[in-house]
């Protein structure tokens, strides 16, 4: 696991944000920390290149504030690292960001269906991608309050198999 602290101005490490990114591809990995360093905010950035390793990291390590999921992964694919993260009941509340090169209408409805919390797909143009990771960043960690670490256990994920 690759990782990565990424600074800001006045923050102490306690105020620092975790992202777990589980992504196969070199380059992606790279621009999402060009992306990321320029972050008002203190990040942590954990980097795996596949799914069983993104499992024993979640299961194993540090909890993350988010998951920035590849779906086209070696050895446990996204849309399986997804279903799991999505039914372990301490799991189940981490914030799951799709960050994907596929615009398939059925990987997008499939992703959802299994509570993905948000599906990106990747801009190829490398400007595009920065301000796609900048507007990711902004949106989960100043917009949106996640709840605190003590009531971030919900209980399993509801089971959607019936759904088309």
């Amino acid at each position: 696991m690759q990782s990565l602290t990424l600074p800001a101005s006045g923050l102490r490490n306690l105020d620092a944000i975790t992202v777990l990114m589980v992504e196969d591809d070199p380059d992606d990995v790279y621009l999402t920390q060009q992306a990321l360093r320029a972050s008002r905010l203190r990040m942590n950035l954990n980097v795996v290149n596949d799914g069983v390793e993104a499992m024993k990291v979640l299961r194993e390590g540090q909890r993350p504030d988010l998951v920035l999921l590849d779906l086209n992964l070696p050895r446990m694919d996204g849309r399986e690292v997804l279903m799991a993260i999505k039914q372990d009941p301490d799991l189940a509340s981490i914030p799951v960001v799709i960050l994907t090169t596929s615009e398939a209408e059925e990987d997008i409805a499939a992703s959802y269906r299994q509570h993905a919390n948000c599906y990106v797909a990747k801009p190829v143009d490398i400007e595009r991608f920065r301000s796609v990771v900048a507007s990711i960043e902004n949106f989960w960690f100043t917009v949106v309050r996640l709840p605190p670490d003590g009531a971030r256990s919900v209980g399993p994920a509801k089971d959607d198999r019936s759904l088309p």
